[in-house]
């Protein structure tokens, strides 16, 4: 007995010693790891966001609904995921085509409302300051400043344009765009948004009230919540020059009664362009007519409806403005003052019973759709994504959840069966193919604004994305009219050509009733803030014979299915 305990106890003993052995181990190993981490984190810190901020972003997004929460809790780093984490890569293109091709399709575009996010943290400046500074009018901007005021976004004494840049607004950013279209005044409010007009807001604020510090420049105040830092643009105004995008609309029969068309008008000796220009964009009024010495400021209306323009000779050449004193005709220009009859939105005060998608393939007109149904009903339209350089851009809806039911309609590119069913009804947007492709390629690789380049266009990339965007195109109009329950076809190159009749169809498809000033309104404002800058260049063809014959077998399979339900076919 005594030699079994004397053997337990001698087992214990080791027990004992290889128990402290493996926590000693433990204990450095530990310590090793916390040590390559620090020296990690301060690596990263100094490249520039900490990457302690990585959860704290995700939570918010998951709290504020725009990230879903099953994302969050699948530790598996599948498509949905991969995808926004920086769009370190891009996922390798599919080479098979039709419908089925779709469901890893479709998971990469979920993310596209989550990638301006996750870029969003590494765009901004350290968060960690020596201390807070305190807020000042820096002495970066030109202007003076005017006051903080009150503002109510319902009634806006600055009826101007309105800009927003959620993350680099600047106060010199904001008189710098105002002062283009010719305004006297730059406001500022919530620290991401700007108003301009020409004239100064009656309720003046306490300075202390102008509290919001600009997203894009630390200790600069931009306004508050309903209060407007106001700038006076002047100095900006005229470095630009009297002459600052003056448009040439073209020689127009002049409407029977010019003054009461028109509710601003000036007769000026030696009249110039410039003079007229300046003097109805003081007026805030986006349209300048000449006809000899008179001046008339105005918008076009049922009356003077600038769809019917007339031979230039009539008017005897757009720039010689002495001679065009026939009485008959007229010289019309576009000042830099916004329209701004149609400007005024805002979210659904009940939540919509209808749930509405604008689904089109990417590339398709999209975001140039959604801002005709904006103006048009003067309600936001929402997205299945978010993308901040629209939501900076004007569109608000891009930061409300898209199941809100607070928006007139929904963006979507998606096109699985799951997708489509969640609507109740459909406006099905259709472009060109070849345009589309084009056009989603140039925002790949340049934005919404910017052109791809040559490298790009001659890459193996652009044959791999034609192989497989080509059957995406198709298979995105096929499952619509196979799944979607109530749908308005609408064709992008119809829409384009017959603005009015088109988008009347829309705006009756989403049950809102509008006037006629408020589409000319919309018409004059047609092109917004995304047609791409700089010049297109002409017959360019990137597209190889094996291409076309695989788009165009495409455009003959969409064909016949719009017509077997009814529609109308691709526009030839």
């Amino acid at each position: 007995m005594a030699k079994a305990f004397f053997r337990l106890q001698k087992f214990l003993r080791r027990i004992q010693f290889l128990l402290f052995f493996l926590t000693a181990a433990y204990l450095m190993a530990g310590s090793l790891l916390l040590l390559q981490r620090t020296r990690l984190v301060l690596q990263q810190g100094s490249r520039g966001t900490p990457t302690n901020q990585a959860l704290p972003v995700l939570e918010e997004m998951s709290r504020v609904g725009i990230m879903e929460p099953r994302s969050l809790q699948s530790p598996r780093p599948g498509p949905r995921l991969l995808v926004g984490m920086d769009a370190l890569q891009e996922p390798a293109l599919d080479q098979r085509h039709g419908p089925h091709w779709l469901v890893s399709r479709n998971s990469e575009l979920r993310q596209l409302r989550r990638r301006w996010f996750h870029r969003f943290p590494s765009d901004q400046e350290p968060l960690q300051t020596a201390g807070f500074k305190a807020m000042k009018h820096t002495a970066e901007h030109k202007g003076t400043y005017m006051g903080c005021f009150t503002h109510d976004s319902r009634e806006r004494t600055l009826k101007g344009a309105v800009f927003y840049d959620l993350r680099k607004m600047t106060v010199a950013h904001c008189q710098e765009a105002c002062a283009e279209r010719a305004y006297s005044y730059a406001g500022l409010a919530y620290g991401a948004e700007c108003y301009c007009g020409n004239t100064l807001p009656a309720a003046a604020a306490r300075p202390e009230e102008c509290s919001s510090e600009c997203k894009g420049e630390r200790g600069s105040v931009c306004g508050g919540v309903d209060r407007l830092s106001v700038y006076s643009a002047e100095q900006l105004r005229a470095a630009a020059g009297p002459r600052r995008n003056v448009i040439y609309r073209g020689c127009f029969r002049a409407p029977e009664n010019l003054t009461d068309t028109f509710p601003a008008s000036l007769i000026q000796s030696n009249l110039t362009v410039e003079m007229c220009s300046e003097f109805c964009s003081k007026k805030e009024f986006p349209l300048a007519v000449i006809r000899g010495q008179e001046c008339y400021c105005g918008y076009p209306t049922r009356r003077f409806p600038l769809r019917e323009g007339t031979d230039g000779r009539r008017c005897s050449g757009p720039h010689n403005v002495s001679s065009a004193a026939g009485g008959e005709y007229c010289l019309v220009y576009q000042t830099p003052v916004q329209d701004t009859r149609c400007t005024d939105r805002k979210f659904l005060t009940t939540k919509s019973k209808v749930f509405v998608a604008l689904s089109s393939f990417p590339g398709a007109g999209n975001t140039w759709a959604r801002h005709l149904i904006e103006h048009a009903t003067g309600y936001y339209t929402g997205s299945y994504y978010f993308d901040g350089a629209l939501y900076n851009k004007g569109f608000k809806g891009e930061k409300d959840h898209w199941r809100s039911r607070r928006t007139i309609c929904v963006k979507t590119h998606e096109s699985g069966k799951t997708e489509i069913e969640m609507f109740d009804s459909a406006i099905l947007l259709i472009r060109n193919p070849y345009k589309s492709l084009m056009a989603e390629f140039n925002r790949k690789y340049a934005g919404h604004l910017g052109y791809a380049t040559d490298r790009n266009w001659q890459s193996k990339e652009w044959p791999d994305f034609v192989n497989s965007y080509a059957s995406w195109w198709a298979s995105h109009v096929l499952e619509w009219l196979k799944y979607g329950k109530r749908l308005l076809v609408v064709h992008y190159e119809d829409l384009k050509q017959s603005l009015i009749p088109k988008l009347k169809e829309m705006v009756e498809f989403l049950n809102v009733t509008v006037t006629e000033d408020r589409l000319l309104c919309v018409e004059n404002n047609r092109d917004g803030n995304f047609k791409r800058s700089g010049a297109k260049r002409k017959n360019f063809e990137p597209f190889t014979q094996e291409m076309k014959a695989l788009i165009n077998s495409y455009i003959l399979t969409v064909d016949e299915a719009l017509r077997g339900r009814n529609f109308s076919g691709l526009p030839r």
